[in-house]
């Protein structure tokens, strides 16, 4: 059971959360739902949607969102999330998302939830470092032509430390395995903020989260 880190206090900690075609929701909309209800604590707290422009995004299933800012308006943020789904097949090779990536500043945390982390693969950013992605395949996934993704990400960084932990922190570098693991990795978004155990535990608790987040608290690698 690892002891958790413990953060210097981030007043107005910023998430913005990358949206794109065919983005799977849940991956996206989790941690911005932990964020959302930790607001009723510290109002200060934020999180947002950023796209490639101002123009309504379809994720998966018809969702369709209309993202806060594009990437011209390089709004300043704490730290960066990418979200997996089918869409990310394509975002993989999307060199203005790398150049979005590459010039955010050295301060901002760059995170994803599943195979978000194909993108900072394909960049090189996990290279020497341990990264998870999504470990159930789905049915094309687990047939003769297909992939699960952990193992598409260890083709696509082969440098990279697989790890199969719910959550793992390379210190800027966090990622989470599998879809709902956004809720994971919201929760611990707070905790590098600086918010305490029973700050966290008390948002889960008004989730009604608390069982869960009781199971998957400590399925968390730190490496470095």
């Amino acid at each position: 059971m690892p002891t958790h880190r413990t953060y210097p206090k981030k007043s107005g900690f910023r998430l913005g959360v990358y949206v794109c075609k065919d983005a799977e929701i849940v991956d996206f909309a989790a941690p911005h739902g932990v964020f959302s209800v930790a607001r009723r604590f510290d109002p200060e707290l934020e999180a947002f949607t950023l796209a490639e422009a101002l123009r309504p995004v379809q994720a998966q299933a018809g969702f369709t969102v209309l993202p806060n800012y594009g990437f011209n308006d390089a709004p300043d943020m704490d730290a960066f999330l990418i979200p997996g789904g089918f869409g990310l097949r394509q975002e993989i090779n999307n060199g203005r998302l790398h150049a979005f990536i590459r010039a955010l500043p050295e301060k901002t945390l760059l995170v994803s939830v599943c195979t978000g982390s194909w993108i900072y693969g394909r960049m090189g950013l996990l290279d020497g470092k341990a990264a998870t992605n999504r470990k159930e395949p789905d049915r094309l996934e687990a047939s003769g032509g297909g992939k699960v993704p952990i193992d598409r990400l260890a083709e696509i960084a082969p440098k990279c430390r697989i790890n199969r932990a719910r959550v793992v922190d390379a210190g800027r570098i966090v990622t989470g395995g599998g879809i709902a693991s956004g809720m994971e990795v919201g929760f611990h978004l707070l905790r590098r903020a600086g918010y305490d155990e029973t700050f966290i535990s008390e948002v889960a608790r008004i989730m009604e989260y608390s069982a869960a987040y009781a199971a998957y608290r400590d399925d968390i690698e730190y490496d470095g």
